[in-house]
C-alpha cells in the first residue's frame, strides 16, 4: 500500500448500523441534482466523410486516436470545419465517457428532468455553446466550468461506410481546476444534494484533487460513490492516483481488458475476472457501512458482479451480431443504465438488467445515441 493511501478503517459495525443495498424492487422518489457526474466533457461531431477526407489527415477507416497538430485543424480551424460542414452532414451529440452514462441515466429515468448533474470544463468558444445546447437537449443540468485559454473538447467521428475513425482533442477537458469551479458555493450545493456521484477512471489524469473532495464527501455522508477503470493504460500508468481514490469506491465498474491490467498493477497473481472481482472487492475500503461492489463487463460473455463475499454472473442479452452497428459507447451506456437503477434505489440485479439493456440499445446505433424513450420494463413490488 502508497504511504500516502486512506488506511481502511477497521471498527465493527452492529447489525443496525450497517447500511444495505436495497434488496426489494422499490423506487425511491427522484429529485434533480440526485445523480452526479464529473468529467470529461467532448462535443461528439460526426460526419460521413469519404476516403480523400481520411487520407488527407492521415486517418484509419476504423481507429480511435487522440489529436496531434495535424489533425487539430478538423477542430480548430474554423476555415477548415465551415468547409466540412459545407462538404458533409454533419451530427452534433455532447460526449464524454461521463457525461454520455449521465446522458444514458437521464434517457433512461426520463421524468423528473436534471437528475443528472454533470462537470467539466469547456471553452468559450462556438463548441462550447453547442455542446451547452446538446446537453440541455439530453436533459441534464451540465454546469461546465468555462475558459478561454484552450478550445472546447472535440471528438470527430469520421464514418466511412461502417467504419467509423474517432479522433479525440481533450482540449478544455484537460484544464478542469477545483478551486475555479468545484469550490464555488454554488457548485459545492449541487454536489452536496446528489445521492449517487460517478467519474469515470479518464478524470484521474485532470484533477485528482476534485475527485478525492467528492468522493470523501459520499464516505462521510454514507452515499454512493461509483468509479469507471475506463481504459488499461488508467490502471497501469495512473495507478497512485486510482489507489488514492480506491478507499473511497462504493461501486467499481470495468470490462475484462481493464480488469486484468487492474490485477496485474496491483499484484493479484490471476487473470481469472471473478478472482479479481473478489480481490478488488476486498480492498480497503473507507466508510465500511458498505461493502464495495465490483462490477465487470466482458463483452457478450456474462457480466460479473462481486458482492457481500459472493460472485454472480448476469448473461447479456442476445443480438445478432449483423445488428451490432458500433460497440463504442456500450462501456457508458452500460453505466449508464446501472445507474438510472441504483439511484432509485433498485436492487443490484435489477442495476444490471437496465444496463444490460442499455448497452444492447446504444451497440445498435451509430455513436452513443438512442431513441426518444426506453422500452425497459421496471418490475416494482
Amino acid at each position: 500500500m502508497a504511504s500516502g493511501e486512506p488506511k481502511a478503517k477497521k471498527q465493527k459495525l452492529s447489525e443496525e448500523e450497517k447500511t444495505e443495498y436495497p434488496s426489494k424492487k422499490t423506487s425511491a422518489k427522484l429529485s434533480p441534482n440526485s445523480l452526479f457526474g464529473m468529467g470529461n466533457p467532448l462535443l461528439d461531431i460526426s460526419a460521413v466523410v469519404d476516403k480523400d477526407f481520411l487520407d488527407k489527415y492521415t486517418l484509419k477507416p476504423n481507429d480511435q486516436i487522440l489529436a496531434e497538430d495535424k489533425h487539430k485543424a478538423l477542430f480548430v480551424s474554423s476555415i477548415l470545419f465551415e468547409e466540412l460542414v459545407k462538404k458533409f452532414k454533419v451530427e452534433y451529440h455532447a460526449g464524454g465517457a461521463t457525461q454520455n452514462s449521465i446522458k444514458i441515466a437521464q434517457w433512461m429515468i426520463q421524468e423528473p428532468h436534471n437528475v443528472g448533474t454533470f462537470f467539466g470544463c469547456i471553452g468559450k468558444d462556438k463548441f462550447g455553446g453547442i455542446l451547452k445546447q446538446k446537453s440541455e437537449e439530453a436533459h441534464i443540468d451540465a454546469r461546465y466550468y468555462e475558459q478561454d485559454e484552450e478550445p472546447t473538447g472535440t471528438c470527430a467521428a469520421c464514418i466511412t461506410g461502417d467504419n467509423r475513425s474517432l479522433v479525440a482533442n481533450l482540449a478544455a477537458a484537460n484544464c478542469y481546476k477545483k478551486d475555479k469551479h468545484l469550490d464555488l458555493e454554488e457548485n459545492w450545493k449541487l454536489v452536496e444534494k446528489a445521492k449517487v456521484y460517478y467519474i469515470a477512471g479518464f478524470f484521474l489524469t485532470v484533477s485528482l484533487e476534485s475527485i478525492l473532495k467528492v468522493a470523501k464527501n459520499a464516505s462521510e455522508n454514507n452515499k454512493l460513490f461509483c468509479l469507471n477503470l475506463s481504459a488499461p493504460f488508467i490502471c497501469q500508468f495512473f495507478k497512485d492516483n486510482l489507489m488514492q481514490v480506491m478507499p473511497y469506491v462504493d461501486v467499481l465498474f470495468g470490462n475484462e481488458t481493464e480488469a486484468v491490467e487492474f490485477a496485474e498493477a496491483q499484484d493479484f497473481e490471476t487473470k481469472d475476472i471473478k478472482e479479481i472481482a473478489k480481490k478488488a472487492q476486498a480492498l480497503p475500503k473507507d466508510n465500511t457501512k458498505r461493502q464495495r461492489i465490483v462490477v465487470f463487463t466482458q463483452g457478450k460473455d456474462d457480466t460479473v458482479m462481486a458482492m457481500s463475499d459472493k460472485i454472480e454472473t448476469f448473461p447479456v442479452l442476445k443480438i445478432d451480431p449483423k445488428d451490432i452497428v458500433d460497440t463504442n459507447g456500450a462501456g457508458d451506456a452500460f453505466v449508464g443504465g446501472f445507474l438510472s437503477e441504483l439511484v432509485q434505489e433498485k436492487p443490484l440485479d435489477q442495476c444490471v438488467k437496465a444496463a444490460h439493456y442499455a448497452a444492447n440499445v446504444i451497440i445498435r446505433r451509430a455513436g452513443c445515441t438512442f431513441p426518444e424513450k426506453p422500452d425497459f420494463n421496471c418490475p416494482s413490488a
